[in-house]
């Protein structure tokens, strides 16, 4: 299937999904909020498509893990009763957020790393280490934004957009899940291409040698 019918399928299930999901949420006010990055990101996907079409394994990325968030604004992330779907999983704190922050980093490290390679030309080591590095700034964006939104709003709504469920350390965790994800993703890339590439080895070593003596800022080199 050619990459554009198959961006229209995958775009026609996610609507069908967001429609379902859409119908009678348990907090419509948290669920526009936790719409709001959704909209951003499938309008920056629409309108970049024919200037920078991206790979059907970003693209499948991108739907799994909205696929994902969709179900949490539902039901608001706290309260998605995967522990009644899955009787094995009852007990204790409910970790579907965790579960999607794990996914941001598995799923969405892959499509930052086509960005970089094709946009910043990046090789080697460096092909790996910043869609790593931009997974984790970007959850850590995230949580900034959650936290600002939670005061602006105020009230049940911020604790249930942020959704800590009481625990302090819950954004330390949410970004250390995702930042392992990405790191599960890069790894598997790494040893994807090492398996395939024949001057993997080569370019690896090549992105970290030095290619300027001087230290920035001395000669001609600008700063």
């Amino acid at each position: 299937m050619e990459r554009k019918t198959y961006l229209w399928v995958l775009l026609g299930i996610y609507t069908v999904w967001w429609v379902l999901m859409a119908i009678n949420p348990i907090d419509r006010s948290d669920w526009l909020l936790e719409n709001m990055l959704v909209f951003a990101g499938l309008g920056l996907l629409l309108g970049t498509y024919k200037s920078f079409p991206l790979s059907k394994v970003s693209y499948t990325c991108i739907f799994i893990f909205l696929v994902f968030h969709t179900l949490g604004s539902h039901y608001t992330y706290a309260k998605v009763p995967y522990q009644d779907w899955l009787p094995f999983l009852a007990g204790g704190r409910n970790q579907y957020d965790r579960l999607v922050h794990f996914l941001y980093g598995l799923l969405l490290a892959y499509p930052i790393r086509e960005m970089f390679l094709r946009i910043g030309n990046v090789r080697g080591f460096w092909g790996y280490f910043l869609p790593l590095d931009l997974t984790m700034s970007t959850s850590m964006l995230y949580e900034l934004i959650e936290w600002v939104a939670a005061l602006v709003v105020g009230g049940d709504l911020g604790q249930a957009y942020l959704g800590t469920q009481g625990d302090v350390w819950d954004a330390h965790k949410d970004m250390a899940l995702a930042s392992l994800g990405a790191l599960i993703s890069m790894c598997a890339a790494a040893l994807i291409n090492r398996s395939m590439q024949r001057d993997f080895a080569r370019e690896w070593a090549e992105s970290i040698r030095v290619k300027r003596k001087k230290p920035l800022g001395e000669g001609a080199g600008g700063i």
